[in-house]
């Protein structure tokens, strides 16, 4: 594969400095998490939107168009064909896409259990594991 070019490469890098800034969020509102719902679904919200991130980095990379959404499933889905074997370990993170929309709209909130926050902070980092070992690799020598 070819490196991208400068414009590419720059909205690659914003994409995940994004992605890491969400997270970052995330894992500094966990600790209060488990005394709050409100806090809970937040970092459900931080975590899902850093998926989304890395995976459209990633999508950005191997020039595959993607839609504008927050539904996982369908960025997963574009992923699949780059590396099998991380798709499948990323799969599971289709579990924060209800945080990335509903979370914000009071009665039509998914439910975040005490300790939910952990596994979404658990399924956003193998997200970026799986995208930054993709990119390294892309990337080369």
């Amino acid at each position: 594969m070819q490196p991208p070019d400068p414009d590419t490469l720059l909205v690659l890098r914003e994409w995940i400095e994004r992605a890491d800034a969400d997270l970052h969020v995330a894992e500094q509102l966990a600790a209060e998490a488990a005394r709050d719902l409100r806090v809970r679904e937040i970092v459900g919200f931080h975590c899902q939107q850093a998926a989304e991130k890395y995976l459209k980095a990633l999508l950005t990379r191997y020039q595959i168009e993607f839609p504008k959404t927050h539904d996982l499933r369908v960025l997963l889905d574009l992923t699949d064909g780059i590396d099998p074997r991380w798709a499948v370990a990323m799969r599971e993170a289709d579990w924060l896409s209800p945080f990335g929309v509903k979370v914000r709209y009071p009665g039509d909130t998914p439910e975040m259990l005490l300790g939910d926050e952990q596994k979404a902070l658990d399924l956003a980092r193998t997200v970026k594991r799986g995208v930054s070992s993709i990119l390294d690799a892309s990337f080369g020598p």
